[in-house]
């Protein structure tokens, strides 16, 4: 699939200074990432011999050791895998923390840690130019502003332990230099509360630099001394973690992810203010090739929601839902108050009105007026349930807002009559002559009380076109139209969560069991809805998701449709999800006539 990389973070069980035992260890993580499908592989600080071997580092012995470990190593590695691992190398006259690149069956380059260094053992590589080292057979580049460019373009940078944590860490000068994977073999002894820092920090700087980070951290084999190390293995892409190890202090496991670089090149691409970050602050890098391409997964191990839009667990949901109602509250209280203070809403007893007159009515509570000088209208016609009545009514009362009723049936007969339309042709004449009919009520009866139409379609709605033109496509203001139609829901059942409307809460809660329809058929024989939107435009958890990943990051169709197939597989089949993916985008493209002039 296009732009995606599968990593594996690999944790081995270590014996300080046992370089053999150690190099034993380090090919059986690299077999096991091959045999994932892994392109990518990072391994711990210096983990060839141990992150807490103390003045061992000076001895010959131990880095002739390494240093043939190292050379074994690339011979071993197998094809179209790259490895990175930390290892010390003496450079000159000084011995350096490096992380090591392995590639193709060579030593590619190693890059140097500039931050925590002892000045007893290892010199910081912040002030070494890049310099060529010989090791066996092999010569390669050792520096800190050394990139890696795969076939493919993409480009992995290095960051060591405290390179990537500084608070100008070398991990964002490198993503603006053009790394678009951050890669840091990592030893950190563990405190309290330390493994939250270093996820707080690793996401703020994937978030901020649009990157993927990759952390390895040494494992609690390392911990002899008078300290532990925990062994955290993380990986974060625009801020969020995507995989991270379970246990808090580890060892001896492997991570392997899935990384969507899509994401990474598409938000680099529409940030301006990181453009010109990129322009003013980014390192002068030596680019070393890595001779394959690094993008080649199936997907199958993508971390994917089914629902993008909301948040997985269930306290962030009801603070993302809370904060979404508020936001809309405060821009249609703002509109309100430079416009009259009087709002006129049509309620069908489903969600997206529902959520519209919970707005407004927060609204006027912020400006200090009454509910009632909210108007809210129910229009019952042929396809109004006993049911959306019913709550429309009950929802009316408790919220203490201006009711009324207005039936249109008797002037959508005359208007059937007009125009020579037979009641009995159920076709789009008969539902859009009733959508009009209705806003052309609201408009009139907002003339009346000198207020605004407060619109009600979602997102979703005003994405696939699904609305009728110049019916309740328009309005003066539409309050729904940035919240997508999975979202909706969660949004309403938050406000029954935290007691927001309290009056409300019992018919609310009969309003989320309803089904989404636009009543605009008659019901079946025991009066309740015939006519489901799902059924006729398809299923809005499959339109959201495509819109998500179509609008956000312009994934190309075909993307979509294997994303989807893995988020949704046991639930839709791909005949499914290609059908409606097809409906998608011939109604996204189709209907933008109408977004054209959508308030």
């Amino acid at each position: 699939m296009k732009d995606i990389l599968r990593a594996a973070i690999a944790v081995p069980p270590l014996k300080l200074a046992d370089v053999a035992e150690n190099q034993a260890q380090i090919v059986s993580q690299m077999e096991k990432a091959k045999a994932e499908g892994a392109t990518l592989l990072v391994l711990p600080e210096l983990c060839v011999c141990g992150c807490s071997c103390g003045d061992l580092y000076l001895s010959d012995l131990l880095r002739e050791r390494v240093e043939q470990a190292l050379a074994s190593l690339a011979s071993a590695l197998p094809e179209e895998l790259v490895c990175v691992i930390g290892a010390p190398l003496k450079v000159g006259t000084a011995i350096y923390n490096c992380a090591v690149v392995l590639a193709q069956g060579r030593i590619l380059g190693a890059v140097p840690k500039s931050l925590g260094e002892s000045d007893r053992v290892f010199a910081s590589g912040r002030d070494l130019p890049v310099t060529l080292v010989t090791l066996g057979c092999f010569t390669f580049p050792v520096g800190a502003d050394l990139v890696f460019r795969a076939a493919d373009g993409t480009v992995i940078g290095i960051a060591p332990g405290e390179d990537c944590l500084a608070p100008i860490s070398q991990a964002s000068l490198l993503a603006m230099a053009g790394a678009e994977v951050i890669v840091s073999p990592f030893a950190m002894p563990a405190t309290v509360s330390k493994r939250e820092k270093v996820r707080n920090a690793i996401c703020a700087i994937s978030g901020s630099a649009h990157a993927a980070c990759l952390l390895a951290g040494a494992g609690a084999d390392e911990s002899t001394a008078d300290m532990v190390y925990a062994g955290q293995g993380l990986m974060a892409l625009n801020g969020k973690v995507i995989a991270e190890n379970e246990k808090t202090v580890d060892s001896d496991y492997m991570l392997v992810q899935d990384i969507d670089l899509g994401v990474v090149r598409h938000d680099r691409l529409r940030d301006r203010i990181w453009r010109e970050s990129a322009a003013r602050y980014a390192l002068e890098v030596e680019s070393v090739d890595l001779g394959f391409a690094l993008c080649a997964s199936d997907g199958a191990k993508l971390s994917l929601s089914k629902l993008p839009f909301i948040p997985t667990s269930a306290d962030a949901r009801t603070e993302r839902a809370a904060e979404i109602f508020e936001i809309q509250s405060a821009a249609l209280a703002r509109r309100l108050s430079v416009v009259g203070g009087k709002a006129v809403i049509g309620i069908s007893g489903g969600l997206d009105s529902t959520l519209a007159v919970l707005v407004a009515a927060r609204a006027m509570e912020k400006l200090g007026l009454p509910a009632s000088n909210i108007t809210a209208l129910t229009m019952p016609c042929f396809g109004t349930s006993d049911e959306t009545l019913g709550n429309a009514l009950a929802l009316m009362e408790a919220l203490g807002v201006s009711a009324r009723t207005v039936p249109i049936k008797d002037a959508v007969l005359q208007h059937f009559k007009d125009i020579g339309h037979s009641v009995d042709d159920y076709s789009v004449t008969y539902e859009n002559s009733q959508a009009r009919e209705r806003t052309q009520v609201l408009m009139d009866v907002a003339n009346q009380v000198g207020g605004i139409v407060v619109g009600t379609g979602d997102l979703s709605e005003v994405a696939l076109g699904w609305c009728t033109y110049n019916g309740d496509h328009m309005s003066m203001y539409g309050v729904n139209a940035d919240v997508p139609k999975t979202l909706v829901r969660w949004v309403i059942a938050a406000l029954v969560e935290n007691g927001t409307f309290p009056a409300a809460s019992e018919v609310l809660l009969r309003i989320l069991d309803t089904p989404i329809s636009p009543e605009l058929l008659p019901p079946d024989a025991v009066g309740k809805i015939s006519q489901k939107t799902e059924d006729l435009v398809g299923p809005y958890a499959l339109h959201d998701f495509f819109l998500y990943y179509a609008v956000r990051y312009q994934y190309r169709p075909i993307k979509i449709f294997e994303m989807a197939k893995i988020a949704f597989e046991g639930h839709f089949d791909g005949a499914t999800i290609k059908r409606w993916l097809s409906v998608f985008w011939r109604r996204f493209f189709g209907q933008q006539f109408k977004r054209n002039c959508t308030p």
